[in-house]
């Protein structure tokens, strides 16, 4: 497939070009630094035009500035973009703050949530709604486990909806080359149209 991927040159990012790319699909990464192609979501209406899938991997910024608003507009302007170019399957990296650790309690709202991630987290969770009110496009959101960090591609993990997935310790980890196994397993069997899952251990 040809795939286009927003975000190509972040932690999580490089992880699922370099997945995609060693199944045989055909990557052109964006990232706004100019590897490999220079540019943002906003110019997803003319760099998307011609592909199966995009995938959005950027993150809320992280500049010390209220990310909602910043993100929440690249997101519409994603959207919109992605709908010029006549693509049907998006596929967004999303945040692992607003799924469920009780029916009325999402993560980022429990006490012990660390400060420095909760204004990106609350950004993630406002985009999730964003994408829960779009009825034209297969778009999938693909939150991670409460911790992702770079390490082995194992190859296995577990898939959930809305609830956090922990493991018998209670913890929530999978590592950054595991979820890019998912997000890839994602575009070739597209199992989970128009819904948001999680990914763990």
């Amino acid at each position: 497939m040809k795939i286009l991927l927003f975000g190509a040159t972040g932690m999580i990012g490089q992880r699922i070009a370099a997945e995609l790319a060693k199944r045989g699909h055909e990557v052109t990464g964006v990232s706004r630094s100019g590897g490999p192609v220079k540019g943002d979501v906003a110019d997803a209406g003319t760099l998307a035009r011609g592909h199966d899938v995009v995938i959005s991997a950027i993150s809320p910024p992280r500049d010390g500035t209220e990310p909602e608003a910043p993100f929440l507009d690249a997101n519409r302007a994603l959207i919109d973009g992605v709908r010029q170019a006549g693509v049907n399957r998006l596929i967004v990296v999303g945040g692992a703050g607003g799924l469920k650790v009780a029916p009325d309690l999402d993560l980022v709202d429990t006490p012990d949530f660390p400060d420095i991630y909760l204004k990106e987290a609350r950004a993630q969770r406002s985009n999730l709604e964003i994408y829960r009110g779009v009825d034209d496009l297969d778009w999938t959101y693909i939150s991670p486990a409460a911790e992702i960090a770079p390490g082995e591609r194992t190859g296995t993990y577990r898939v959930g909806g809305d609830e956090l997935l922990t493991d018998d310790e209670g913890r929530s980890f999978i590592t950054a080359e595991d979820y890019a196994v998912a997000v890839a397993d994602e575009v070739e069997k597209g199992g989970h149209p128009r819904s948001r899952i999680c990914v763990a251990y």
